[in-house]
């Protein structure tokens, strides 16, 4: 069997949990016996010195099975690449690999149509579709997130319209026509947490083509130095982007210092800041402007920078508790997975995938979205009551391996798994 998995950007290019579970799962793929896995991840304008003259799919750095497609000019209000040559190219691709499987674990570089491109050029394979977001149903980055902060739970052409006034009604009318006349090519679909299952079936698709498999990822199988002393250093590790909500947590930092409660440190992992809003990125430069000015000893935050995955256990190592301060559904949330799988309580908003995966007062702690008052009141908990860390990380359940992951697509691939589950 040949599986080919299609991701945006490859993750040693561009980090981000979906082109991580993409490779997890490429990777885990390859110790299926039968089975010969591909990746095709995408390139675009962020990566420019991965383009070549004419090229359009290429080698990924000599590895076996492993190719980018370098989007140009992607069109990111009908979510569709312009370029005839490139569809042409992928479907030159897909006529060579023939594959039996095609999994997206995302469309956006290449377009939703390449569903349906991959449908005509594959009319026997069976296509499988992973959602990580709601980029389908909301125009706005697939965050369904109005702008003005508050959570968005339907989408319609009058309520688009109101979020983004710049295209009119029928503009989202007619955009929700073409995602659900290229999603109707796919055979099941996947999503990592359970309650995004309502979000898509309340906006017409069907509930029995949705198979819940959670996000895998590989085990660890070296223990992390048991922490010792205050349990008062936090980690963030993520991208800067605005839905991530590090300005959150900047601003608590903020508060407990005015609280004059100063006692911890937050030490910051992460990168794509380019990817954040002007008003999101200026708000985090001013801060990282702001704390570089003072005394060495008088700064609570330290800025790392960016990490690759062999780097994790060493950030790790130096924090106490991982804060998630996401401003939006976050779907799943890898970083939670990572922090459980080396002991470390999770602090994080109260709704969608966190919620979904953390228990209050079991396994972490759960505050208001957006609340950096909540944020900092959460936080100063957990620098001062006894035995709190130490209870939590041991009410932490071991996350699902990239094994139990990639045999829950493989019942997918196989046709074991025919509905909703």
């Amino acid at each position: 069997m040949k599986v080919l998995l299609v991701c945006m950007y490859h993750p040693e290019l561009v980090r981000g949990g979906s082109q991580q579970i993409a490779y997890e799962t490429f990777e885990g793929l390859k110790n299926i016996e039968g089975v010969e896995p591909f990746l095709l991840a995408s390139a675009d304008h962020n990566t420019p010195a991965m383009f070549k003259s004419g090229a359009r799919i290429t080698g990924f750095d000599g590895r076996e099975n492993e190719s980018l497609f370098l989007s140009q000019g992607y069109d990111y209000v009908w979510q569709k690449c312009p370029s005839i040559h490139l569809a042409q190219a992928y479907k030159e691709f897909l006529e060579r690999l023939r594959p039996d499987v095609v999994h997206f674990h995302h469309y956006m570089t290449y377009g939703i149509d390449y569903l349906t491109l991959t449908r005509k050029v594959l009319p026997d394979a069976k296509i499988v579709f992973t959602a990580h977001e709601f980029l389908s149903i909301c125009a706005l980055s697939g965050h369904m997130r109005r702008t003005d902060g508050s959570l968005c739970d339907r989408a319609s052409a009058v309520r688009c319209h109101q979020c983004i006034p710049s295209l009119p009604p029928e503009h989202y009318f007619m955009r929700e026509l073409w995602m659900k006349t290229h999603l109707a090519t796919v055979d099941v679909f996947t999503t990592p947490s359970r309650f995004m299952v309502s979000h898509y079936a309340n906006w017409g698709l069907d509930p029995a083509k949705f198979v819940h498999v959670t996000n895998g990822m590989q085990a660890n199988t070296k223990a992390i130095e048991t922490l010792q002393g205050k349990r008062n250093r936090f980690g963030f590790f993520g991208q800067m982007v605005d839905v991530k909500g590090l300005h959150v947590l900047l601003q608590a930092v903020g508060l407990l210092r005015a609280q004059g409660f100063t006692d911890f440190t937050v030490e910051v992992n992460g990168d794509n800041i380019a990817f954040a809003s002007p008003e999101c990125r200026a708000e985090i430069e001013a801060f990282v402007v702001a704390e570089e000015a003072l005394p060495a000893d008088a700064r609570n935050v330290v800025f790392n920078g960016s990490y690759h995955h062999d780097q994790l256990r060493a950030r790790m190592a130096r924090v106490d508790w991982v804060v998630v301060p996401s401003i939006w559904w976050e779907v799943f949330c890898l970083v939670i997975s990572e922090a459980w799988s080396f002991g470390r309580p999770v602090i994080a908003s109260n709704v969608g995938g966190p919620a979904e995966r953390v228990t209050e007062g079991k396994d972490g702690l759960l505050f208001e979205l957006g609340d950096a008052r909540a944020l900092a009141d959460t936080m100063r908990r957990a620098c001062t009551e006894e035995g709190l860390w130490k209870n939590l990380a041991q009410g932490i359940t071991k996350p699902a391996s990239r094994e139990e992951m990639v045999q829950g697509f493989m019942q997918i691939y196989t046709g074991k798994v025919l509905a909703a589950t």
